[in-house]
C-alpha cells in the first residue's frame, strides 16, 4: 500500500491560503478613528443600561413601599371613620351616586348621600317660559335626621352615604336606602313610587339599632325647601306663596304670607310647603306632637330676587319604639289643585285658601263645582264670560231692589226738602219727620245698602277663586296667553310704581267698565238721596268715588290674574245693561208714587230698631233744650 505524504503544491497552497487571510484581517480591520467611536459607543450604551437598571431598582423599591403604606393609610382612614362614626363606619366604602326613578308624572332624582330627592321634575307642566318645572334642584330642598349614639356620637344622616337599591314590587318601584352598621343591623329610608301618582310612600324605619341608638337624644328631623319662582310676576306669585299646616282634628291654618314668620304648633298631621300652583307636602301617619316651623321672604326686589320666593323650614322630633325608629310618612310634589289633592284624602284639598268663612264655603261650594262643569264643554275664558252671566242674572234682584230703593227715594226727595226747610232750624225735629216719611213711604235709605252688602260676599269669594284656580294655569283666551297671570299687550321701558314695567288690557277694560257703571248709580243716588244732618256728605264722597274706584282697578289689577280682570270687565257691563232695562222697561215712575201715596194713608207699625231710634233722637233733643236753658 502506497504512504501518503504532503508535496510541494500542497505546502505552496496552504500558505497562500494563509497569505490571504492574514491580509484580508488586515484590510478589515478599524483605524484608530473608528476604535475611539466604539469605545463612544459602547460606553453610551453601558451608561443607559446602567440608568435603566438604577430605575427598575427605584421602580421596584417604590412599588414595595406603596404596597407596604397602602395598608397603613387604609388603617388610618378606618380608624378616622371609626373615630368619626362609630358603629356606622362600617358603611364607609359606600359611593356617593345619584339614582333616577320615574313614572308618568314624576321624574326623581335621588341622592345616595343622605338619601333624600336630589331633583324632582313635573313632568306635565312647564313654566312661564315654556322650561321645565323641577321643586326640587340645585340644593334648595334638605331633609336631615339628627340622632345620637351610645358611644356619644352626634350623627346627621344629610353628611352620610347610604347604600342603595332599587327593585320592583309588582307595578311599584322601590327604593330603598340603607345605613348600615353590620349586615342585619341599619337604618333604612324606603320610597314607594307608584304608577302616574304625585303620591309616594316614604318609610323610615331602623333594624337591631336598639343598642346603637341613644335614647336620651332625640331623634330631630328637619326639612326645608327655598321655593322657586315660576310666573310671570314673581311679586303676585309670592303673595300667595306660604307654609300651610293641618292639625290632627282637621283644622288647617297657615304661616303669614306677606313676611318673616314663626310658629311652634302641636298635633300637626301634614305640613305643605305651597308654592302658587305647586306644593311639596310631607304627611305623617301619626301626628307630630310638636313642629317648630318658620317661612322667610326672599323677594326685597323683584327685579334683583328674580329665583326663590320663599324660604321654608319645619323642625320636628320622631318617636322611639323599643329604642328604634318606626315612622310611616307621603311625600307629595305636584299641582296646588283641589280636584287632585282630593283625591288622596287627609284633608289635603284645605291647603288651597279660598278665602275666610263664608268666602271659602261659596268658593267651594258653588263657584269651584260650577266652574269646573262649564270649564268640561267650554274654552276657559267663554267658561268665565258664561259663569259671569249667570252669577249677574242670579243677583238681578238685588240690583232691581237697590234701583228701586233710589227712585222712591227721588220720588220722595220734594218732600224731605220741604221738611228740612220747615225745620231747619231744629235739625232733631227734621231727622224725626225724615225718617216717618221715609218710613210711610217704603224708601228707607238701609233697603239700597242691604242690597248692595249682600253682593259684597259674592265679590270677596270671586276675589279670591281665581287667582288660585288651577285650571286656568296657561291657558289662553283673545290675547292674554296666561288666565292665571296678566294679560301684557305692551312693556313699559320703566317700572312705574305701584302699577308695574307693562300694560294689561283687561283692567283697563274693567276700569272703563266701573266708570260708566258708577256714572249711571252714583246720578241717580245723588237725585235721591239728600244729606242727612249730622251725616257725611254722601254726594260729594260718591262723586269722588266716579273716579277712585276705575283708578284703583287699573293701578292694582295690572299684575293680577287677567281671569279676574276678565270677570270684572264682563261683570260690570252686565250690570250696566240691567240697570238699563230696569230703568226704562220695568219701573214705572208713576206707579211708584201712587204706591207711596197708599203706603202713606196705611198706618204704619214701628219695628224696634225704629222705635229704639226714635227714643233715642227725643232723648237727644231733651238734652240739646236742657243745655240751652243753662246757657241762658
Amino acid at each position: 500500500m502506497e504512504e501518503k505524504k504532503l508535496d510541494t503544491k500542497s505546502i505552496i497552497g496552504f500558505v497562500l491560503i494563509f497569505g490571504i487571510l492574514l491580509f484580508m484581517m488586515w484590510q478589515n480591520s478599524p483605524t484608530e478613528a473608528e476604535l475611539a467611536e466604539k469605545a463612544k459607543q459602547e460606553q453610551v450604551e453601558k451608561d443607559k443600561k446602567e440608568e435603566a437598571e438604577k430605575e427598575t431598582s427605584t421602580a421596584t423599591l417604590n412599588t414595595s413601599a406603596e404596597v407596604n403604606a397602602a395598608p397603613i393609610s387604609d388603617s388610618l382612614q378606618q380608624i378616622a371613620l371609626q373615630n368619626k362614626l362609630g358603629a356606622f363606619a362600617y358603611n364607609a366604602n359606600a359611593k356617593e351616586e345619584v339614582i333616577t326613578v320615574e313614572n308618568e308624572v314624576l321624574k326623581l332624582k335621588f341622592n345616595t348621600k343622605g338619601a333624600y330627592l336630589a331633583e324632582v321634575e313635573l313632568k306635565k307642566h312647564v313654566d312661564s317660559k315654556n322650561e321645565s318645572i323641577y321643586l326640587i334642584k340645585e340644593n334648595n330642598s334638605s331633609f336631615n335626621l339628627n340622632f345620637g349614639t351610645t358611644d356619644n356620637r352626634i350623627l346627621n344622616t344629610k353628611d352620610l352615604i347610604f347604600n342603595s337599591k332599587v327593585f320592583k314590587n309588582g307595578e311599584n318601584t322601590i327604593v330603598s336606602f340603607k345605613l348600615n352598621v353590620s349586615a342585619n343591623q341599619f337604618l333604612e329610608y324606603k320610597y314607594i313610587i307608584k304608577p302616574s301618582e304625585y303620591m309616594m310612600d316614604f318609610v323610615i324605619n331602623s333594624q337591631g339599632l336598639d343598642q346603637v341608638l341613644n335614647s336620651s337624644k332625640t331623634v330631630d328631623l328637619d326639612w326645608s325647601l327655598k321655593a322657586y319662582s315660576y310666573d310671570q310676576s314673581i311679586s303676585y306669585e309670592n303673595r300667595y306663596t306660604e307654609l300651610v299646616y293641618n292639625y290632627e282634628g282637621g283644622e288647617v291654618n297657615e304661616l303669614s304670607i306677606s313676611g318673616d314668620d314663626e310658629e311652634e304648633e302641636q298635633e300637626v298631621k301634614w305640613l305643605s310647603f305651597k308654592q302658587h300652583f305647586f306644593s311639596s307636602i310631607l304627611v305623617s301617619d301619626k301626628a307630630f306632637e310638636k313642629v317648630k316651623m318658620a317661612s322667610k321672604n326672599l323677594v326685597e326686589d323683584e327685579k334683583v330676587d328674580t329665583l326663590f320666593t320663599k324660604h321654608f323650614n319645619a323642625k320636628t322630633s320622631l318617636a322611639l319604639t323599643g329604642n328604634n325608629i318606626n315612622q310611616n310618612f307621603k311625600f307629595y310634589f305636584g299641582p296646588s289643585e283641589r280636584k287632585t289633592l282630593e283625591e288622596y284624602g287627609d284633608n289635603l284639598g284645605e291647603s288651597i285658601y279660598y278665602g275666610w268663612g263664608i268666602f271659602g264655603w261659596i268658593n267651594k261650594f258653588l263657584f269651584i263645582p260650577l266652574f269646573g262643569f262649564l270649564s268640561q264643554y267650554l274654552p276657559y275664558g267663554i267658561a268665565i264670560i258664561v259663569m259671569t252671566v249667570l252669577i249677574k242674572l242670579a243677583m238681578s234682584f238685588v240690583q232691581y231692589k237697590q234701583y228701586l230703593s233710589q227712585m222712591k227715594l227721588k220720588i220722595l226727595k220734594p218732600e224731605l226738602d220741604a221738611i228740612k226747610e220747615k225745620h231747619k232750624n231744629n235739625k232733631m225735629k227734621a231727622q224725626q219727620e225724615t225718617m216717618a216719611l221715609q218710613s210711610k213711604a217704603g224708601a228707607s235709605p238701609l233697603s239700597g245698602c242691604l242690597p248692595a252688602l249682600i253682593q259684597m260676599p259674592v265679590f270677596y269669594a270671586l276675589f279670591s277663586f281665581f287667582p288660585v284656580a288651577f285650571a286656568l294655569r296657561q291657558k289662553k283666551f283673545l290675547w292674554a296667553e296666561d288666565l292665571s297671570s296678566y294679560d301684557e299687550i305692551a312693556k313699559l321701558p320703566i317700572d312705574v310704581p305701584l302699577y308695574g314695567d307693562h300694560i294689561s288690557l283687561f283692567p283697563i277694560l274693567a276700569a272703563v267698565a266701573i266708570f260708566f257703571y258708577m256714572k249711571l248709580t252714583t246720578g241717580q243716588q245723588q237725585m235721591s238721596a239728600p244729606q242727612q244732618e249730622g251725616m257725611p256728605d254722601m254726594a260729594k264722597m260718591m262723586k269722588y268715588m266716579i273716579y277712585f274706584a276705575p283708578l284703583m282697578m287699573l293701578v292694582f289689577f295690572n299684575n293680577y290674574a287677567s281671569g279676574l280682570s276678565l270677570y270684572y270687565f264682563v261683570s260690570n257691563l252686565i250690570s250696566i245693561g240691567i240697570l238699563l232695562v230696569i230703568k226704562h222697561f220695568i219701573l214705572d215712575e208713576d206707579k211708584i208714587l201712587s204706591k207711596i201715596e197708599v203706603n202713606k194713608t196705611k198706618p204704619k207699625k214701628e219695628n224696634r230698631f225704629q222705635k229704639k231710634m226714635k227714643e233715642i233722637m227725643i232723648e237727644a233733643e231733651k238734652q240739646k233744650q236742657a243745655q240751652q236753658k243753662n246757657k241762658k
